[in-house]
Order: C-alpha cells, then sequence, then structure tokens
C-alpha cells in the first residue's frame, strides 16, 4: 500500500464540482493499494499516516504527528500511485490491486482512520476528483507498507 502523504494548510477534493472532503491544516493522503495488500498493510499505513511526525514542535522541528497536532486527514483514493513506470513511455497498472480489492481496503482504511481520528475526510473511490491543497512547507513523502511476499 503506497500513501503520498502532504501536510498541508488546507485541502478539499470535488466530484462533479461539488466539494465530497474538506479539511483545515492537517495532512492530505493519496492512498494507492497494490495487489497482495491486506488489512495489515492498511493498519501499519494509517498507523504511520497518525503518527508520522511531520509538524513543528515550538522550536520549529518536525517532532509533531497528526495525532498530537489534532488536525484533519483527508484520505483520497488514486491507483496510480501503484504504477509501474519503470520502461516505456505508458505506465503499467498491472501493479495495482483489482478495483474491488482496492475498494475494499481504502474503505476499510476509512472505517479504521474515522475510529481514531477525529476529523477525517474522504474522496469518492473510482470518480473522477479534482483535488485541491495548499501543501505547507512543501513537506511530501512517499511511504509504502510492502506485502509479504
Amino acid at each position: 500500500m503506497i500513501g503520498l502523504l502532504q501536510r498541508v494548510s488546507e485541502a478539499r477534493v470535488a466530484v462533479d464540482g461539488r466539494v465530497v472532503g474538506e479539511i483545515g491544516a492537517g495532512l492530505l493522503a493519496l492512498v494507492g493499494v497494490e495487489r497482495g495488500d491486506s488489512k495489515a498493510q492498511v493498519d501499519r499505513l494509517l498507523e504511520r499516516l497518525l503518527g508520522y511526525r511531520v509538524f513543528a514542535d515550538p522550536e520549529g522541528k518536525m517532532n509533531l504527528s497528526l495525532r498530537e497536532t489534532s488536525g484533519g486527514l483527508l484520505l483520497v483514493p488514486q491507483f496510480t500511485l501503484a504504477a509501474d513506470t519503470r520502461k516505456g513511455m505508458r505506465p503499467s497498472f498491472t501493479p495495482a490491486a483489482p478495483p474491488a480489492e482496492g475498494e475494499r481496503l481504502f474503505d476499510y482504511l476509512v472505517e479504521q482512520a474515522t475510529q481514531q481520528h477525529t476529523l477525517v475526510a474522504t474522496g469518492r473511490f473510482g470518480a473522477h476528483m479534482q483535488v485541491s491543497l495548499v501543501n505547507d512547507g512543501p513537506v511530501t513523502f512517499w511511504l509504502r507498507t510492502a506485502p509479504d511476499r
């Protein structure tokens, strides 16, 4: 499972011109599900999203997590993160989980996130979305919780 994590001062996602998810300061996570992922990878990714220290402490160092700052978490499904781009001029989506499996695991991620964090918003799986954000820093990290193989 892949999470492209961005620290934001605000972010929103719209579908058909209507905002379906929005947060103020916090984290925007674009989430890609790979073949072989399971709930174990989801649980680990969520642990990292909520605990990753990307927010400034009083000394200005990145020592605080989303849990500690109580910021928002915007989860946006993005299967293209799992693309194989190593060769050619067109990405291969073979590494991505099949849509039904990807949706099942993304829904599980959302369910677990809402149980563990108070401010959670989402995009819509399978929809054409417009994502707007103000990246704070910019601060962006690529997190991956690889399946056990």
